[in-house]
């Protein structure tokens, strides 16, 4: 019997594993005015969540007394299509209140990171700008980053991750499929799914495509839903997203119209 113990040991192995997240970060304890906002936000898109996995942040709600009531704000999320699984930044009352409901504690080491939180802004649409030439300078290595190549079509419900790189995309990113990388996204073929560029805070980071018809951007934490808000001179045409200061700006690229 001792002989077979090996063979159990090899069916499966534990890794650690980094996996984005959605953020929900609470400006109230009120969970029915929070449930009443977010029906709000998603009434004009309903199908915004497939099932994403969403973080409780209480950073701002810590030091409220009143108690948040967890089961009814996990209920409310659920419907939402997303999947509350961890809590993180509150009180201790508010920390064992949510594990009490079923989430788990996530460490608050990210916090003090600003352009790591996921936070909605306003989009700002500049018309169309010619693209610069400008002189290539040196660049140091240390900033020089791989690129992955995907050159297959993404459908709903994949997902590629350029860890530690630019993500370069030559077949369409559909509807409820997800491209995501630590550096730039640059898609040459419509975009219609989500992008997430600068995953890890970069706000350098730029997305790419020949036709925007996006779900939502995000760079740096900064995102939008933009699928139905696009106006004509960029919608469905080449065009890039990039963040200045807190703004989520799009712009036509003018040399590929």
């Amino acid at each position: 019997m001792a002989a077979d113990t090996p063979s159990a040991v090899h069916s499966f192995d534990l890794k650690s594993a980094e996996l984005p997240v959605l953020a929900v970060t609470l400006r109230s304890t009120e969970v029915e005015q929070v449930i009443a906002d977010l029906a709000r936000r998603l009434a004009d898109d309903p199908d915004f969540f497939d099932n994403d996995p969403v973080l409780i942040d209480l950073q701002h709600v810590q030091h409220h007394p009143e108690p948040i009531d967890f089961a009814r704000l996990i209920a409310a999320l659920r419907h939402h299509r997303t999947r509350p699984v961890a809590v993180r930044s509150g009180s201790a009352a508010q920390m064992q209140a949510a594990h009490e409901a079923g989430l788990v504690p996530a460490p608050d080491a990210t916090i003090a990171r600003p352009k790591e939180r996921i936070r909605e802004v306003e989009v700002e649409v500049i018309r169309e700008v010619p693209i610069p030439v400008e002189v290539v300078r040196e660049v140091p290595l240390e900033v020089i980053r791989p690129t992955m190549v995907i050159d297959k079509p993404l459908r709903s419900g994949q997902q590629v991750y350029a860890k530690g790189a630019d993500l370069v995309v030559l077949s369409m990113v559909s509807f409820g499929a997800e491209v995501i990388a630590d550096g730039s996204v640059h898609i040459y073929a419509p975009l219609r799914g989500r992008a997430v560029a600068g995953a890890r805070g970069d706000t350098e980071a730029r997305i790419y495509t020949t036709c925007m018809q996006p779900q939502l951007l995000s760079i740096a934490g900064t995102y939008r839903a933009l699928e139905t808000d696009l106006p004509p001179d960029v919608a469905g045409k080449p065009a890039q997203a990039r963040l200045e200061g807190d703004k989520l700006i799009i712009e036509p690229l003018a040399s590929l119209s």
